[in-house]
């Protein structure tokens, strides 16, 4: 494009400022290309850094001149309601808004806000599966000889997942994505999901979606589920589940919506847990006792309740458990993905189209 053909292209965001926090430090051609393809757009990127000292509860408060007639933000965690008080679309880099729902932004019904939805499933997916063979396939017991630089001959307990179930609670883009690796293992996949699905149409993700990832139609599951009950969850539960994958959005409906009643349930196939969600969806005492008792097979958390968990927590002993500290979402391509979501997203304000991603703000997802 020549200037003399920029000058006379016309733009629908010539008064916006663009405003990005994310830890990368900013790509002067992708800003460069955004003002120049939308002319008289602004691009503010300020890289993310975390408080001194702090464990991923808030950033490094920004000035507010930076904030100055600043009408569209790609955040993680919120900023003061003063500063944003022009903004009309958020784009958050997470795939929930459980952070947000008590920001005056968030209620205000004139703010878009979009989720980050499609970003996470490939890294997250596969940490779901890699946990998951490596606890089927002992790979843990095997390094511990490896450390002591011995070779045994222990025959440790393995098994393959030809056959098995994988339930996936929250079928959203991070679950399709576990039950497109799990089918090609020969897993039979349940799905779960808040409102019911009955009709092809109904069962297709609108979402972000990357290429050749997930179940953007809903061909694979099984069965599907539905329900926003304790009793619609428990009946779930009873499907005989090898595995149970935790992908819901956190909310005050699903707040401890694994605890004793639903280990009990559970006990049954002694399921292994997955979660890759919040720490609070799952009752943490409870999951102790369900460990410590045998109740259930074992469980992979990327997640807890607290987080992060205490130096010397009884959940880090507890047996056939493995715990990272809220990692599985790293990815080096996880903010060249957010920026593509962001380039689709302004191209359709600019064209006055429905943006991707939208927020259901009483769902928080």
């Amino acid at each position: 494009m020549t200037s003399t053909d920029t000058e006379n292209v016309s733009s629908n965001l010539s008064t916006d400022i663009l405003l990005l926090q994310i830890p990368p430090e900013p790509d002067l051609q992708w800003i460069a290309q955004l003002e120049t393809k939308y002319p008289g757009l602004k691009v503010r990127w300020v890289p993310l850094r975390w408080a001194p000292g702090d464990k991923g509860s808030a950033v490094t408060a920004l000035p507010p001149e930076i904030w100055e007639g600043v009408t569209i933000a790609c955040l993680f965690l919120p900023h003061p309601g003063r500063l944003m008080s022009k903004v009309r679309y958020v784009q958050l880099t997470s795939a929930g808004a459980d952070k947000w729902i008590e920001h005056e932004t968030y209620k205000n019904r004139n703010v878009v806000f979009c989720a980050a939805n499609g970003i996470h499933p490939p890294q997250i997916a596969e940490w779901v599966i890699g946990t998951w063979l490596m606890m089927r396939l002992g790979f843990l017991e095997y390094a511990s000889y490896q450390k002591q630089a011995k070779w045994s001959n222990a025959l440790v307990d393995v098994q393959d997942s030809l056959g098995l179930r994988m339930g996936i609670l929250g079928y959203g883009a991070i679950g399709r994505q576990c039950a497109r690796l799990a089918s090609a293992m020969g897993v039979e996949v349940y799905a779960f999901t808040r409102s019911e699905r009955p009709t092809p149409v109904q069962r297709r993700d609108d979402r972000y979606c990357l290429p050749g990832m997930g179940d953007p139609d809903g061909l694979i599951p099984a069965k599907w589920f539905h329900g926003s009950s304790k009793n619609a969850v428990n009946e779930f539960l009873g499907q005989d589940l090898d595995i149970l994958v935790i992908c819901l959005p956190l909310t005050e409906a699903t707040q401890s919506v694994i605890g004793r009643e639903q280990f009990e349930i559970l006990a049954k196939k002694k399921t292994f847990l997955s979660n890759v969600a919040r720490g609070k969806h799952v009752d943490t005492d409870a999951l102790v006792e369900a460990l410590q008792q045998g109740k259930i097979q074992g469980a992979a958390l990327d997640v807890t309740d607290p987080e992060p968990l205490p130096d010397g927590h009884p959940l880090f002993t507890a047996p056939n458990v493995f715990i990272t500290p809220h990692i599985s979402w790293r990815t080096p391509f996880y903010f060249k993905r957010i920026l593509d979501i962001m380039e689709v997203n302004l191209e359709r304000l600019n064209n006055g189209e429905p943006l991707l991603n939208i927020i259901n703000k009483e769902c928080y997802y």
